[in-house]
């Protein structure tokens, strides 16, 4: 079974629209500031479908873009803007940043509460300690998203993350512990053995290591659903993800395809988180209710 993106973007959204309607009527219009550093081909795409999406659901983007070489001082008031201004109820800070900016002060500038990626030390932390600060990274919470949506359970069931990093890897295998799945996390100095064996005996398996053909066809088995969080572009222009697609999704129960799978869902959670925190600033206002 090809597990598509499409579907499960359009039960967010579908979803979210009652919500910002709702919003609105109070005179609270929910806005995201985008935040991007350079013109890295890749930021441009995701700012692109980021205001595309906005756009579709009628809720506010305002972008601050500056050149690579801005100074750090700049860019640190410009979080610290974003923090004090009602009218912007999230943010998103497109990284990696330029190596000539301190990229932990300007991520952990941005209020946790308009965090909408996690990228902050204190969203991060928040969610391993179930606190309701800020919000999880939007690619995790898309992998559980997908999940859900095609009913795949994950009590009791044996996970494999394939990938450590604080955008996917870790806190992916928290949210899918948080839903009572047994994790175990492989990385770079997993021997390929190993990795193999862990894939064998596993139920889901999410590989998120922007590496192409990192999960191959002799990883597979009949029980294992797919979920490939890369997105890699090749030198003649095609994308592919993490996982050898065309030799691996007949051979398991259940695979994601790149492009098509994860990666609109991550947007989808983006807007989720958007209006989140819009109805978190609302319920602050005398007379709101959300519902």
């Amino acid at each position: 079974m090809i597990l598509k993106g499409n579907e499960v973007v359009q039960e967010i959204e579908e979803g979210l629209k009652k919500r910002i309607s709702n919003l609105k009527e109070k005179d609270i219009f929910p806005t995201m500031a985008l935040v991007r550093v350079g013109e890295r081909f890749n930021d441009i795409a995701y700012e692109e479908s980021i205001m595309k999406a906005c756009e579709e659901l009628g809720v506010q983007t305002k972008s601050f873009r500056f050149a690579s070489d801005v100074r750090q001082v700049k860019l640190v008031d410009c979080m610290e803007a974003i923090n004090e201004d009602d009218e912007i109820h999230g943010a998103l800070l497109f990284m990696p940043l330029p190596d000539n900016l301190d990229e932990d002060e300007v991520r952990n500038a941005l209020d946790p509460r308009k965090d909408l990626d996690g990228v902050s030390d204190r969203a991060l932390a928040a969610m391993i300690a179930d606190e309701k600060i800020g919000y999880p990274p939007c690619t995790a919470v898309g992998c559980i998203d997908m999940l859900e949506h095609y009913g795949i359970e994950m009590k009791g069931k044996r996970a494999v993350v394939i990938g450590r990093s604080m955008v996917i890897g870790k806190p992916v295998s928290l949210l899918l512990t948080a839903n009572d799945a047994t994790v175990t996390v492989c990385h770079s100095k997993t021997s390929p053995e190993d990795i193999k064996k862990y894939c064998s005996d596993a139920d889901i398996i999410i590989v998120a290591t922007g590496h192409p053909g990192t999960f191959k066809a002799e990883m597979a088995a009949p029980q294992q659903v797919i979920l490939d969080v890369g997105i890699n572009i090749l030198p003649d222009g095609s994308i592919t993800g993490d996982v050898a697609f065309n030799s691996v999704h007949d051979k398991v129960k259940s695979i994601t395809p790149v492009p098509g799978g994860v990666g609109g869902v991550t947007t989808a959670v983006l807007m989720k988180h958007l209006v989140l925190a819009a109805e978190a600033f609302a319920a602050t206002k005398p007379g709101f209710n959300i519902d």
